[in-house]
């Protein structure tokens, strides 16, 4: 009996194959691993900054360093959360959409005890005092600055706290379904230890990630651009520009140019009370009243000119 020998080609792409790939139609679109890694850079440098500034700012040992990055649908989300738990609806201008961190009521507790003086370890579970509510603000838009430090290398984005939530499950800041990047920080305050969480619409983030390319700079690099930006801004600074007085322009017919001989008179249609434009490259960025010093013509900067005045004045 002879058995015929496969294509070794064949048994390979068929072994490789792995079967059919399950394929969920709420999320057509998902991240890129460059995308990730992309993602990954910035939500690091914000926890080494989250963690000294959490350092410094409770006077306890901090640390905060990222697990992992996920894209979920928001219910998902909503459904992994603790209740109760602390919830910052923030928002990132100028992206559009609503970002949510939340971290533990244990941990913010903790924290609150730390810049009460306390020693911190064990809180009970409870709302927050009016005291304490003021603290927390503090502390999260500080957080926030860290976070628009972090991805300052893919947007520039200026955070801003909306309100504190407690429960995710009474927050709408998104439909159920809609596709959301979530990153997971393991986080530290003293002997405190708990999950915290940033969320990010997909649809917010994934057109910054599309059009960005992340550049690392070292610090030697960093250090020659902010110089290169110094020098271009002092040499711009000392760059001569013509600028113009001018009076209101007005309009004539092409034969009465023609026709302009030396002597003749023209009026002009600029009120007696309007001051002089000044511009540069046809741009008025100041006004101004002619004069002289000395031998030399002049001007005066004033203020801009009350259109509502000047329409009961005379014209020169």
């Amino acid at each position: 009996m002879t058995t015929t020998a496969r294509t070794p080609g064949k048994i390979s792409r068929r072994g490789s194959g792995g079967g059919p790939t399950a394929y969920d139609f709420r999320r057509p679109i998902k991240l890129s691993r460059e995308h990730v890694r992309t993602l990954q850079i910035a939500f690091e440098t914000y926890a080494r900054s989250c963690g000294t500034l959490l350092t410094t700012r409770l006077r306890a040992v901090s640390n905060v360093s990222l697990i992992s990055i996920e894209q979920l649908n928001y219910d998902e989300y909503v459904a992994s959360l603790a209740n109760p738990t602390i919830i910052g609806v923030v928002t990132l201008d100028p992206l559009p959409g609503t970002v949510l961190i939340e971290i533990a009521q244990s941990a913010v507790m903790t924290a609150i005890d730390h810049m009460l003086g306390g020693p911190g370890g064990s809180q009970p579970e409870r709302p927050l005092t009016e005291v304490e509510m003021p603290l927390l603000r503090g502390l999260i838009e500080r957080m926030l600055g860290e976070l628009r430090y972090g991805f300052e290398s893919l947007v520039d984005i200026t955070p801003h706290l909306k309100e504190i939530e407690y429960n995710a499950q009474f927050l709408r800041a998104h439909a159920p379904g809609d596709a959301v990047v979530v990153a997971s920080f393991e986080t530290k305050i003293g002997a405190e230890e708990c999950i915290a969480t940033i969320c990010l619409p997909f649809n917010t983030i994934l057109p910054v990630l599309s059009r960005t390319e992340t550049i690392v700079l070292s610090a030697a690099e960093r250090q020659a651009k902010d110089k290169a930006l110094r020098n271009l801004t002092a040499g711009l600074s000392a760059a001569p520009i013509d600028v113009a007085v001018r009076f209101q322009p007005i309009r004539m017919r092409t034969d009465d140019i023609v026709d302009l001989r030396p002597g003749d008179v023209v009026p002009l249609g600029h009120l007696t009370s309007r001051p002089l434009e000044v511009t540069v490259n046809e741009i008025v960025f100041a006004h101004a009243v002619p004069g002289n010093q000395g031998a030399r013509l002049a001007c005066l900067v004033v203020p801009p000119p009350n259109e509502n005045s000047s329409k009961e004045s005379g014209r020169s």
